[in-house]
């Protein structure tokens, strides 16, 4: 199974427009000893031709020109058409930053997105724009799927890639544009999920961007997996709060932490199998700068922070 790591930030990106911390700062001035990152993107493939995205960042369109094992193939003899290696997406949540990058992939091109039948839901009945991929017959053929259970990513003409994905529920709250009575509608243990990806091998990548939190049968799971892509948003507890002077902490915003005690330096510590990448990373993570302690400390613990472009076979 191939792995593409396309973005790594989490929501707004690294550089954030709107950001002036000292990360963000010293990357503009170009004083900063790390990388800027695109939102968060994993593309997987089976056999390197037919390609499944998990989630649909907003920065999709600059990632697939990045990477041109996702873009179009020319035709044999020269002829133009439309056509792409992207089959399908499947969705963990229904917040922007993972969604709003469908949008860019409604050019009448066959797509198959799985989803639980609540984040179909808030997209397709709460968001008008969301049309735009449903203007004619099998544009889009939505799968939807039920947390823990496992299903094919089938190819967009129905053809078995070989892949299969399983989702753990985290529970946790739907994204804030969500309505009340619609949220009254839904089902809690449809909001926020973990992504399994198993190779016909039996290779297992995990996909985990938003993590609330880690207990025993969690970590069982993830010491199965051959490479696990895991929640490094914050630092800390009060990251934002330190430097905005107001806000939420991590976890009100349904990510665990990297450092402290109950953090996942920590608490994952114990995993042998795996892998370990820190992904959807915060513009304000502190573990962003090669050159200062906490980035070593990640280093010397034995993970990796994701970089757009990585690719693995796994």
């Amino acid at each position: 199974m191939w792995v593409k790591i396309l973005g790594s930030a989490a929501g707004g990106g690294f550089p954030q427009w709107n950001c002036a911390c000292a990360n963000c700062s010293a990357v503009r001035a170009g004083t900063f000893h790390g990388k800027a990152r695109t939102q968060t993107q994993v593309a997987v493939s089976n056999d390197g031709e037919s390609w499944f995205l998990l989630g649909a960042s907003p920065d999709l369109r600059a990632q697939i020109e990045a990477n041109p094992e996702l873009q179009p193939h020319p035709q044999a003899g020269g002829k133009t058409v439309r056509q792409s290696p992207i089959d399908g997406v499947v969705l963990a949540n229904a917040d922007v930053d993972h969604v709003l990058g469908l949008l860019l992939l409604r050019e009448l091109q066959p797509l198959r997105v799985h989803a639980t039948k609540s984040i179909r839901r808030i997209l397709t009945k709460d968001n008008s724009m969301f049309a735009m991929l449903e203007r004619v017959p099998n544009q889009v053929t939505w799968i939807e799927f039920a947390p823990g259970a496992q299903f094919p990513l089938l190819t967009s003409s129905g053809d078995d890639s070989g892949l299969r994905c399983r989702s753990l529920p985290f529970g946790m709250h739907f994204p804030a544009y969500v309505s009340a009575p619609r949220r009254s509608q839904l089902h809690t243990l449809e909001a926020s999920l973990g992504l399994m990806v198993d190779s016909p091998s039996g290779r297992r990548l995990g996909f985990m961007p938003a993590v609330p939190r880690i207990d025993p049968s969690l970590l069982k799971q993830l010491d199965a997996c051959d490479v696990l892509l895991f929640d490094g948003t914050f630092w800390s507890q009060e990251e934002l709060i330190n430097i905005q002077g107001s806000g939420q902490t991590a976890n009100d915003m349904g990510h665990v932490t990297v450092s402290s005690e109950s953090g996942t330096l920590v608490r994952l510590a114990q995993l042998r199998r795996p892998r370990k990448i820190y992904v959807h990373i915060n513009n304000t993570n502190p573990m962003l700068n090669e050159a200062g302690p906490e980035f070593r400390q990640v280093r010397e613990a034995g993970w990796e922070i994701a970089e757009d472009g990585w690719q693995s076979e796994i």
